[in-house]
């Protein structure tokens, strides 16, 4: 390996979105790109033409968010005899080292990949995975004749994943479901978390303390304000102000409907973009300020945790799925069928005692600098992709 360099390495970019937007995948397969250039940098895009079967994805892409999210990864695995052969024109004639998939498994069905190229793919989730957890559970089926392609799914997840050389899942918790249901070796399936959904923030000198008789500020973030738990924030809210804490709320992403609390205790932004400097700039000045961001919901991963974590702030959620929170460290993930009580009680624990949440906040920024960072994940990456390639090379 110590006769290869990073640069000589010649990387293969897969994914059914192009990694230029910045929106598909929640903003992930962007940072996926962007951190893996970082120290790959002779990566290249392939095309997200599906070849012949070209005007299927256009009309698909017609079609409502919703149908178009669940339709997109069986259609493609359905014409994948077809979409296949224009990305193997292209692993062909560019001569890669390595093929790197980020979300879209369906991409490298049935794929006829060149010899001694290293395939790696990387998702928060697979749709088995997600189907058998309580993630699934919780959301159900949006067609509801899907069960009936469940086995078929399956099987090609497996015969997909069980090809890879290096399969980097961002959880511990993708990984226990995973290994079993395909039989994955220990060599392929590896645990790398990823990063934020934003720039690595600088810390101001003033942090944010707690005491019984200041405020405290909660942010929730997310565009669904059922999915990401916002009635029970609500609540918890509430609660703590019943209990004479003068708890607030903001919200950022969703205008939620009428919470019952008082004017001065919430404040909406119901929409921030993350690639506009002035907006990025207050979304950032609201994770700087709060002291705790609250989002009890079902997560396969969860950028918003990461982000909280780059700005010390300390998360309450729910341990469901592969949330990047650890117990005590940069925040609590407490037990399905949790109340706002329970959230009170954790809030009121840190009132108590101040010294407390700063330490926590210590440790949740140093989380965030060990582990929950894209340069972080790259490295880590990178350096599996250079031992792969390496053994393959002898």
């Amino acid at each position: 390996m110590t006769d290869i360099a990073k640069s000589d390495i010649k990387v293969a970019y897969l994914c059914d979105m192009t990694p230029l937007d910045p929106w598909p995948y929640s903003g992930g397969n962007a940072r996926i790109f962007q951190a893996l250039k970082a120290d790959l940098p002779n990566i290249h895009i392939l095309s997200q033409s599906w070849g012949l079967a070209e005007p299927v994805r256009k009309l698909l892409y017609r079609l409502p968010d919703g149908i178009q999210l669940r339709a997109r990864f069986r259609l493609h695995l359905l014409l994948s005899g077809l979409i296949r052969r224009q990305v193997e024109r292209e692993l062909r004639h560019g001569q890669y080292d390595v093929l790197f998939c980020a979300y879209s498994f369906h991409s490298l069905f049935r794929l006829r990949v060149p010899p001694n190229v290293t395939v790696v793919y990387t998702s928060d989730a697979t749709p088995t995975t997600y189907k058998n957890s309580v993630i699934g559970e919780a959301f159900g089926s949006y067609f509801k004749l899907s069960r009936y392609f469940d086995p078929l799914i399956l099987k090609a997840e497996t015969r997909t994943f069980r090809a890879a050389d290096l399969l980097l899942w961002p959880s511990r918790w993708l990984k226990e479901a995973a290994d079993p249901l395909y039989d994955l070796t220990a060599e392929q399936s590896q645990v790398v978390p990823w990063g934020a959904n934003m720039p690595t923030p600088t810390l101001s000198d003033a942090r944010p303390g707690v005491a019984q008789a200041k405020p405290v500020d909660i942010l929730f973030v997310g565009r669904d304000w059922w999915a990401k738990g916002g009635p029970l924030t609500a609540e918890t809210v509430a609660a703590l102000r019943n209990a004479g804490v003068d708890a607030r709320l903001t919200v950022v992403g969703c205008t939620p409907p009428d919470t019952g609390l008082p004017e001065e205790a919430l404040t909406v932004y119901r929409s921030l973009d993350k690639t506009d400097p002035q907006e990025l700039s207050l979304f950032q000045s609201l994770y700087q300020s709060a002291h705790f961001i609250m989002m009890p919901s079902f997560e396969s991963y969860g950028f918003a945790y990461c982000e909280a974590s780059g700005f010390g702030l300390p998360s309450l959620c729910l341990n469901a799925g592969g949330v990047p929170i650890e117990e005590g460290v940069n925040g609590h993930a407490l037990p399905l069928g949790s109340t706002a009580q329970d959230y009170v009680e954790v809030v009121q624990s840190y009132l108590a005692a101040p010294d407390s949440y700063d330490r926590l906040r210590q440790t949740t920024r140093d989380m965030y600098e060990q582990k929950l960072n894209w340069p972080a994940w790259a490295k880590t990456s990178a350096d599996l992709i250079m031992e792969n390639i390496a053994a393959k090379r002898g």
